[in-house]
């Protein structure tokens, strides 16, 4: 699941690809996205890329590559904004149906349905953690009053507090162990120790699943995949929403 500016820079450069071949400058993109500075674009393209819509291509300026398209714009590719000062309002026009980021992608399929066997049960000595979906990006996790299902997790995982369960969506954590379509076990909390695995919010609109490293004032989001750049931000800019302290995997 996309935030509306990913998606709205997503279709951006597949429109000026079709038109021209050529993905459109970061000066270009930043001001057909209204954005204040290109390092928000950077931040856009990173997510992307995370989440296997673009790749980027080495040694060449410019060069992104799209390799898919979110579900509903799998149809007829869109077509080409101008290159004046309307592109971003064309851009706009093709964010169909209001669409509107949140942090948890579903509360549609139950957990049966895609876990079977792991939903909670008394006789099974199971404690029941609410699946909220797939960690995407878009509001806190707070702001989320309901779920989908509960899964069944072991007592010996749970600790103090309250916990929630999230589906892994892509790869930039694989060399930690975790997978996609794993599930998490986050413990809700707003600090964490240098090193752990936590769900961040950046900038109030992207939620992301990393490894947390602060050094004096700034704060830096690690990848474990050697295919994706540790972030940097300000402690202003990422807010803690939990831990990690398990996980769920079914073969």
């Amino acid at each position: 699941m996309l935030t509306a500016k990913q998606k709205e820079l997503l279709m951006l450069i597949q429109a000026r690809l079709q038109e021209t071949g050529v993905p459109p400058s970061f000066d270009e993109m930043k001001v057909a996205l209204d954005l204040k500075s290109k390092s928000g674009i950077h931040r856009l393209i990173t997510a992307l890329e995370e989440r296997g819509f673009i790749r980027r291509l080495p040694h060449r300026a410019r060069a992104l590559e799209i390799i898919k398209l979110p579900e509903a714009s799998a149809g007829p590719a869109p077509s080409a904004p101008p290159a004046s000062s309307g592109f971003a309002e064309s851009a706009q026009q093709k964010l169909s149906g209001g669409f509107q980021p949140s942090i948890i992608e579903g509360g549609g399929k139950k957990a049966g349905a895609a876990y079977p066997g792991l939903q909670t049960n008394v006789t099974s000595g199971g404690i029941g953690v609410p699946l909220m979906g797939r960690i995407a990006a878009g509001v806190p996790i707070s702001a989320i009053q309901n779920h989908a299902s509960d899964i069944a997790c072991p007592p010996d995982m749970l600790g103090p507090g309250e916990h929630f369960a999230l589906e892994v969506k892509g790869d930039s954590m694989i060399d930690a162990g975790i997978h996609e379509g794993d599930i998490v076990i986050i413990r809700r909390q707003e600090t964490a120790n240098n090193g752990d695995i936590i769900v961040a919010l950046v900038e109030k609109e992207e939620a992301t699943l990393k490894r947390l490293r602060k050094k004096g004032a700034s704060v830096a989001l690690e990848a474990a995949n050697p295919k994706y750049e540790t972030r940097i931000f300000g402690p202003d800019q990422v807010d803690i929403q939990g831990r990690l302290v398990g996980l769920i995997r079914k073969y």
